[in-house]
Formats: C-alpha cells, sequence, structure tokens
C-alpha cells in the first residue's frame, strides 16, 4: 500500500488509536477491486512511501478488517466524497489495517529493482501509481527477508500480499 507520507505516513500508523486506521479515500477502481476482492484479514502490508526523494518499502502492517464500503465516499465533509456513492451503491472500499514492524533501513526502488525475485514488482513499473497493488508470495518472502524481519512465521504465505 502507497501512501505520501505528508498525507499519510507509518509513523502515523504507529501514532494511531490501537495502531489501527482505515486505509481509505482509495479512489482508482482497479485498488477498488483488490480491496473489495482479494484483501482479507490477516494478510501482510508493505506500508511503501511514495512522492519523496528516495520512495522505500519502510514498515509491515496486517489487515484487521477486510473490504467494507468507504465511509469517506458518504461523508460530505471529507476530500474523498462522492456524490454517487451510497448504502445501495457504495463505490468505494476501504479495509482497516494495523501497525506491525517498522523495516530498519527502508528498501528502496534501487533495492528492490536489485533482487531477481523484487525486480518485477508492480510498484516499480512506470507509470503505476495505484495506492494498492498486489505482491506474490515469493515476492513477500523476499521482502522479509531483504528486511530482516525476524519472526516471518506469523506471516501467512499461501498467497500473495498487498
Amino acid at each position: 500500500m502507497k501512501s505520501e507520507p505528508q498525507c499519510f505516513s507509518f509513523a502515523d500508523l504507529k501514532r494511531a488509536p490501537g495502531q489501527i486506521t482505515c486505509w481509505d479515500g482509495v479512489r482508482n477502481y482497479q485498488a477498488r477491486n483488490l480491496l473489495r476482492d482479494e484483501v482479507r484479514i490477516g494478510d501482510g502490508v508493505l506500508f511503501y512511501h511514495s512522492s519523496i526523494p528516495v520512495p522505500a518499502i519502510v514498515g509491515l502492517a496486517r489487515v484487521m478488517r477486510a473490504g467494507y464500503p468507504d465511509p469517506s465516499a458518504r461523508d460530505p465533509r471529507s476530500e474523498h466524497f462522492d456524490p454517487r456513492a451510497g448504502d445501495e451503491n457504495p463505490i468505494w472500499w476501504a479495509v482497516d489495517i494495523q501497525y506491525d514492524t517498522e523495516i530498519v533501513r527502508p528498501l528502496t526502488r534501487e533495492m528492490l529493482r536489485g533482487h531477481p525475485v523484487l525486480e518485477k514488482m508492480d510498484v516499480l513499473r512506470k507509470g503505476n501509481r495505484l495506492s494498492v497493488q498486489p505482491v506474490t508470495a515469493e515476492q513477500w518472502e523476499a521482502v522479509l527477508q531483504l528486511s530482516q524481519v525476524r519472526d516471518q512465521s506469523t506471516y501467512q504465505t499461501s498467497r500473495g500480499r498487498v
């Protein structure tokens, strides 16, 4: 999941009540479909800081609540308000994620490109600006190894992650 740190950073997630936040405001249909149809409770999340001098994966989080209608789409005070969204037609979806682990040495694009398993990650494709992107199980494992996260056994490995 990508976020501009000036909008919402990994440190913001760590400071959130219970270290949990609603991942809302996604306004791309492909990313929306991932949130609605693919993301499940317990899935691991690679938290990626974008739009900074050195974009990088900076931490790990976990999905605590699977896809549900994005409340910001129905809130006229929200910058993500969409007057087309309603109870019968939610249009946009959100998930809840929880802070897990900070990556001590952020994994930069250069580092990802230099790894044979990670060089084809969606986040590295030119022009790909999606805030939610799939990660294969093999890529997930490679990121865990590269990030030197100590307890890798707590993460499911049967399918890719986001």
